[in-house]
């Protein structure tokens, strides 16, 4: 009876955390372009009802109410529709400029006081590399000039860190090193901007809003997602390329020195870089050329094109490439497809897959279908790309 009781309560358990992993995997928000369909998968004795629309020019929005045999709500999903606009593929390197909210730590440091003696400030605070400080003791921290100005003012008195991490806020308590008469440290190595030149995957006529990259931009001594307060796009210049070989990832390297601004950068997120542009004229692009967005089902395996530049014009060209794998379901990172460069004269010229090339748009059958995202390091004429409904989507919760 014993045996039976215990056999019983387990696949009571196991059911139980069946049905709750299934539901905690539904998001509470799903964007959907014009034509998609949202088919959520079945499971015994759970219902989807859809309720609740309401619409204007460009948004349709309904609740799905999720019930356990049609009575008990157990979850409310808000479905978005969104009309599918046209885009403008563009393929053009440009340039960026983002400056992050608060300071990024990226290292420590031992401190030596005016008595010579080694100190670590930080070494109880629990404070990390990737850590974002966003204020101390209330003031709001903008840059490293300010951080400085408000630790030298201290005087020493231990300080209250607000400090961001992974989706969440830190307090710690830090009391600052007195190395001279004026001055005070407390042993963190931060950094408040970061630059660098990327591809331009589309932008939007009827609104200017863009989307680049295709992924997001990390540090380089976290390797974290960089949590943005503002930025530029801005022109850029190709000064030198290094061709990939296997084992060896090639890079395009460019300069933003004397550049124009093109536009703002309002947000930095796994699936690419997004903002509004304001001089679409320095970027010399004819927007007669927009193109339809392609849903998921209509991308096929086998040929397709890229557009990109690696030139010192920066002008942007079409070549062959092959679509070799779709992962249709994947709504959770950049890795959307896998691609193999084949056109003979773009092997050539960079080897296949570089830096600076992510974010090259992808077309097939005269709509966006992607970007370029990432290279396979073993073989740099084969990488990744995002779906380009992934970057719609993710401009369309992120621009104001």
């Amino acid at each position: 009876m014993k045996k039976i009781k215990f056999i019983l309560t387990f696949f009571l358990l196991l059911n139980l955390y069946i049905y709750v992993s299934f539901i905690t995997l539904i998001p509470n928000n799903i964007v959907l372009l014009e034509g998609e369909i949202y088919e959520p998968r079945k499971i015994f004795g759970i219902e989807f009802i859809e309720v609740t629309e309401t619409s204007n020019d460009d948004i349709n929005t309904s609740k799905l109410e999720i019930k356990l045999f049609g009575k008990i709500n157990l979850k409310d999903v808000v479905i978005t529709k969104m009309k599918n606009t046209k885009v403008v593929p563009v393929g053009k390197i440009i340039g960026l400029k983002m400056y992050t909210n608060g300071v990024l730590v990226v290292g420590v440091s031992e401190i030596e006081d005016t008595n010579n003696i080694l100190n670590k400030p930080y070494e109880n605070t629990d404070i990390k590399s990737g850590d974002t400080i966003l204020k101390i003791n209330e003031n709001i921290v903008e840059n490293i000039d300010n951080l400085k100005r408000i630790v030298n003012e201290s005087k020493g008195e231990e300080l209250n860190l607000t400090v961001f991490r992974n989706g969440s806020i830190i307090n710690t308590d830090i009391k600052p090193i007195k190395t001279d008469e004026s001055e005070y440290k407390i042993g963190l190595w931060v950094k408040d901007a970061a630059t660098g030149v990327g591809t331009m995957s589309f932008y939007i006529p009827e609104t200017n809003e863009y989307g680049i990259l295709g992924h997001g931009i990390t540090d380089t001594d976290t390797n974290n997602l960089i949590n943005i307060d503002s930025g530029e796009l801005v022109t850029a210049k190709i000064i030198s390329l290094k061709k990939g070989e296997n084992g060896v990832p090639g890079e395009i390297k460019g300069t933003i020195i004397n550049s124009q601004t093109i536009g703002d950068i309002r947000k930095n997120t796994q699936f690419g870089v997004y903002g509004k542009l304001n001089n679409i004229t320095a970027l010399n692009i004819d927007s007669s050329k927009a193109i339809e967005i392609a849903l998921r089902n209509e991308i096929k395996e086998g040929k397709a094109t890229v557009l990109c530049a690696f030139n010192e014009n920066n002008t942007v060209n079409e070549y062959e490439i092959e679509i070799e794998k779709i992962y249709i379901d994947n709504d959770y990172n950049n890795k959307s497809m896998l691609i193999k460069i084949v056109d003979e004269k773009l092997l050539e010229e960079t080897g296949g897959i570089i830096r600076g090339l992510s974010g090259a748009p992808i077309i097939q059958n005269g709509k966006f279908i992607g970007a370029i995202t990432n290279v396979l390091v073993s073989d740099p004429s084969v990488g990744y790309a995002i779906f380009a409904d992934l970057m719609v989507k993710e401009l369309s919760k992120t621009i104001d």
